[in-house]
């Protein structure tokens, strides 16, 4: 057919879109004959019509794959220039070129017929308004999608062959290389066999990846380099912390040659976008293991041992690891009243449990409150001492003899179980293969049994691998060791917070701190790994305004002597007794002063008849105090000190006179209306 017979000259209109791609890097630079024949579609286009001006080459997705329409740039341009009806005929080899899954290629074939834009390749000229060759290229991209499923099909299946007998080669980690014979050995290289297994070291010693990176930081580290010119050798530089879980986290090191851990997995986001993210399985998911296939720099055993302290220090996932701070049960405690974990803050440099709900959202309850890490750590540590006492200790042991006993006595239960399970299965088989093959009403139900029996039996293998793991406990004597050195090991000045929490958090599951809203009482519950629970109700302790207050009683004291006695008999009187200060310090005059400052406690000066004070005379003229004062600063009024220091003012009818005469004559003092004395001048 005539690949022009289609075209109309609404088409010639509109732009011819040449759509370039190459499903990888390897295939542009090596295949560059297929990436020119694409290119060339612009000429086959100007051929049939169109001007070299309407004609647009998409190439952004050189290098691409067409599986997914998620990464492809040029692809959506595509789709948005086809929607918003700019295309007359879009150009290709192929249409597998457009795109390798059926749901795209049919969502874009679906636009092109409502658009009437033409589909041209090396076959023909495809109009999708019509059925014969919507259908036509329908079948085209269906067979596409399944060359490609077909092809990965294949190749996977050949790498799952090779990848099972511990032949597929790939990238080796730092510290191994292929030898003559493509066997995976040690590098010679000594340094750098030196820094992997000085970075296992330190991982054993410190058991966090960033305690293994401040082990490195004055160290170099090596690093295999992977594609372009340098392509295998080897780089020295900073060890960082993302390199050390790799490293942790790489079966390669303990021996074992794995292929399969990771899968690729679609998912579909918010949007519509299909985005493709790999994630690591679990170890029973392993497509291939073979361990002890080639030297390790550890064990197996000790492989597993660092993956679940990796896994016990990752916060993410819930993990409360120990850490360096001076708060003893940082990371376990929980706030009673909510029931959430509480953070550890470090107000004024000194450790204190914050429950978080107070910040975090308004739901907050009035129990939660913040506690000083020193008071609850107190309590715990004195309690963790004195369960690991030598007489506790032998307690336990004898509990824990009576466990080792009934353990002892499940595994031999289980050990049984295996092996009848074990014989059943054998039975259910040898069944099977006695039936005839072609009797499927009874092959089906003997198939069924069989298949039955060997999940009982893995069932019962893998209850009793759980039970064998489990480490059998320290002879008596070390434990009943441990239990008399602990003490002095707890308080030694070269135990650091670190070794602290450990021993903790080996007795101690959890902390739960229950606080009044208002009060001093906080119960401290301590939940132990072996299911008991404690609760231990203290007070907490007083601040330290609260800790330098001065003694109620000692206030009640200054109270009642102060009309009678001056401010320093009153400090003798309370040395003579035994009071002191808030801050422990014996009375003087100053003390006794704050004190009657702080509690406003006034002394009553006493009086001699005809005398006032200072206050008194004041009313009694209609002036300020301030004049008064200012007349016994100057010797114009008399006055004497009485016994709490307070001034003592003879005021005769004569002194009342020669006061009035002088506020008449003055010219600062303002004229006030006398207050009326209520009391009787003696």
């Amino acid at each position: 057919m005539n690949r022009a017979s289609k075209i109309q000259r609404a088409h010639l209109e509109r732009l011819a879109i040449v759509y370039v791609r190459q499903s990888s890097l390897a295939q542009v630079y090596g295949h560059t004959e297929s990436t020119a024949r694409q290119y060339a579609l612009a000429d086959d286009a100007t051929r049939l019509g169109w001007e070299a001006s309407r004609i647009v080459i998409i190439d952004a997705d050189l290098g691409i794959s067409g599986r997914t329409a998620s990464a492809r740039a040029g692809f959506r341009e595509l789709v948005g220039r086809v929607c918003v009806g700019e295309v007359g005929a879009i150009f290709g080899l192929e249409v597998s070129r457009l795109a390798r899954s059926s749901a795209d290629l049919q969502r874009l074939l679906e636009l092109c017929s409502v658009s009437d834009t033409l589909i041209i390749d090396s076959d023909g000229t495809y109009d999708l308004a019509q059925f014969n060759d919507r259908l036509l290229l329908g079948l085209k991209g269906t067979m596409s999608e399944a060359e490609l499923h077909l092809l990965a099909g294949r190749l996977h299946g050949a790498k799952q062959a090779a990848a099972g007998r511990g032949a597929l080669r790939f990238p080796l980690p730092v510290g191994y290389v292929y030898d003559d014979a493509r066997a995976t050995v040690l590098d010679p290289d000594e340094e750098i066999q030196t820094a992997v297994r000085d970075l296992f070291a330190a991982f054993t010693v410190t058991g966090s990846g960033y305690g293994v990176v401040g082990a490195f930081a004055a160290r170099r580290f090596p690093r295999r380099a992977y594609g372009g010119a340098w392509a295998g050798e080897i780089r020295w530089g900073r060890l960082t912390h993302g390199r050390v879980l790799g490293i942790l986290a790489n079966p390669a090191y303990a021996g074992a040659y794995v292929f399969g851990r990771y899968r690729s997995r679609r998912t579909l986001t918010p949007d519509g976008t299909i985005r493709t993210k790999l994630i690591r399985l679990p170890l029973p998911e392993w497509a291939v293991l073979i361990r002890d296939h080639h030297p390790g720099y550890i064990s197996w055993e000790t492989y597993l041992a660092n993956h679940e302290r990796v896994a016990a220090h990752c916060t993410h996932h819930g993990a409360r690891p120990e850490r360096e701070g001076r708060a003893l049960c940082q990371g376990i405690v929980r706030c009673g009243a909510c029931g959430r974990g509480m953070t550890t803050t470090y107000p004024a440099g000194k450790p204190a449990y914050d429950c978080s709900r107070t910040r975090s959202d308004h739901t907050k309850t009035p129990g939660c409150r913040s506690v000083l890490a020193a008071m609850v750590d107190e309590v715990v540590a004195h309690r963790v001492l004195q369960v690991v006492a030598p007489e506790e200790i032998a307690l336990a042991l004898a509990a824990a003899d009576e466990v080792a006993d009934r353990q002892a006595r499940s595994r031999r239960a289980l050990e049984l179980r295996v092996e009848r399970t074990r014989y059943d299965a054998a039975r259910a088989e040898r069944a099977f293969h006695q039936c005839d093959p072609d009797h499927r009403l009874v092959a089906r139900s003997l198939e069924q049994r069989w298949e039955t029996r060997l999940k009982e039996l893995a069932e019962a293998e893998r209850e009793l691998a759980c039970d064998t793991r489990k480490s059998p406990m320290p002879p008596h004597e070390e434990i009943e060791a441990l239990a008399r050195d602990l003490p002095r090991l707890w308080g030694a000045p070269t135990t650091s917070a670190k070794d602290r929490k450990r021993v903790v958090r080996s007795l101690v599951a959890d902390v739960t701190l229950r606080s009044e809203p208002a009060g001093a009482r906080l119960g401290i519950g301590i939940r132990w790994r072996s299911g008991a629970v404690e609760e231990v109700v203290t007070h907490r302790w007083k601040s330290a305004v609260e800790s330098r207050r001065t003694p109620a009683d000692v206030v009640a004291l200054v109270a009642r002597l102060a009309p009678e006695r001056t401010d320093a008999e009153m400090a003798d009187a309370l040395n003579a007794e035994g009071r002191t200060t808030g801050i422990g310090r014996p009375f003087d005059v100053e003390a006794v002063r704050w004190v009657r400052f702080v509690h406003r406690i006034g002394s009553r000066p006493l009086l001699a008849p005809g005398e006032l004070t200072v206050e008194q005379v004041a009313a009694h003229l209609g002036i300020s105090a301030g004049a008064v004062y200012y007349w016994i600063d100057h010797g114009q009024l008399e006055a004497r000190r009485g016994p709490a220091g307070r001034l003592c003012v003879p005021f005769s009818p004569e002194v009342a006179s020669i006061c009035r005469e002088r506020m008449a004559s003055s010219r600062h003092l303002p004229r006030r209306t006398p207050n009326a004395l209520q009391e009787v001048l003696v």
